[in-house]
């Protein structure tokens, strides 16, 4: 492998109601990374349609496909013409009754190299996950790839440190985050200010925490709530990708749709591990009690 990883993710509005234009927007923006160079494409979570989670609605259900499936079938494909690695997010239909919010890596050979599912998940106004999502049951195990380890984690697990910590144990080259988060538009400016910082700067913690890089791919765009019970969501954008120092070696903002690409360099992890050797220095004999939800 080469010093230097060229990365491209793709930041995009997801709210048409048609799966095929949705992924035919993420197909174009692989293709312009691959023009660019990029060896490995992060696509945003759920990618394929609006973010159906705002309510609780049996009917769905329908929208999740099988892995490997019809738009695992196209991921392949692609990445197999151009040649690069492809970390795609979809709505994953194990049996009946049984579903994932599932990220796959697609080889550059166009073979399936791994998944992980979703082991986070919210439940909270605008984001009923747990109504659509089993509990990840894969662990927190990098997927093996010619570009390296990938640390592949989704959206709700960017505020786990211990998610991060354990990939990062197991032997990540760098981490990775599908993400569809945004605003509630009727918060005040201060407070969604607050929100996209706090996201920000937990992500670039886990980064200097681990000394590792950390590549975010948001979606943008509002989308309204299907019910009509809330003004919908403004998916805040802000894709970035942050060095093991927590440096930003690159930032979107929240209104345009992009392909951002990023160079990333292999050797930078070994060396700011050795000036500050945090899993060197790790106390692993006092940290039972993280084990316990809460130590009363």
């Amino acid at each position: 492998m080469h010093a230097t990883l060229k990365l491209g993710f793709v930041q995009q509005a997801c709210g048409d109601a048609d799966p095929a234009r949705n992924l035919e927007t993420s197909l174009q923006g692989i293709r312009e990374a691959a023009a660019q160079g990029a060896e490995l494409v992060l696509l945003p979570e759920l990618h394929l349609g609006p973010y159906f989670c705002q309510t609780e609605d049996c009917a769905r259900f329908d929208l999740a496909e099988p892995i490997p499936g019809p738009t695992t079938g196209h991921l392949a494909a692609l990445a197999l013409e151009l040649g690069v690695v492809i970390v795609a997010s979809l709505f994953e239909k194990r049996a009946p009754g049984l579903y994932h919010n599932t990220a796959v890596v697609l080889e550059r050979d166009g073979s399936l190299a791994g998944k992980y599912r979703k082991m986070h998940i919210p439940d909270d106004p605008g984001y009923y996950e747990k109504f659509y999502f089993t509990p990840g049951d894969l662990g927190f195990a990098p997927i093996r790839t010619s570009v390296g380890k990938l640390g592949v984690l989704v959206c709700w697990d960017q505020w786990y440190p211990e998610a991060a910590r354990l990939m990062a144990l197991a032997g990540a080259d760098l981490l990775l985050y599908p993400t569809a988060i945004g605003w509630n538009p009727d918060d005040p400016e201060a407070e969604r200010q607050r929100q996209l910082e706090a996201w920000v700067t937990v992500q670039r913690g886990h980064a200097v925490a681990n000394g590792l890089p950390v590549v975010a791919c948001n979606r943008i765009g509002h989308e309204a709530d299907p019910s009509g019970h809330s003004p919908g969501i403004h998916f805040w954008g802000n894709s970035f990708a942050a060095g093991p120092q927590g440096e930003f070696l690159c930032r979107a903002d929240a209104q345009d749709s992009r392909v951002l690409i990023v160079d990333i360099d292999r050797r930078r992890s070994e060396e700011v591990r050795r000036i500050w050797p945090f899993l060197r220095d790790r106390r692993i004999d006092e940290y039972g009690g993280l084990t316990r939800r809460f130590l009363d």
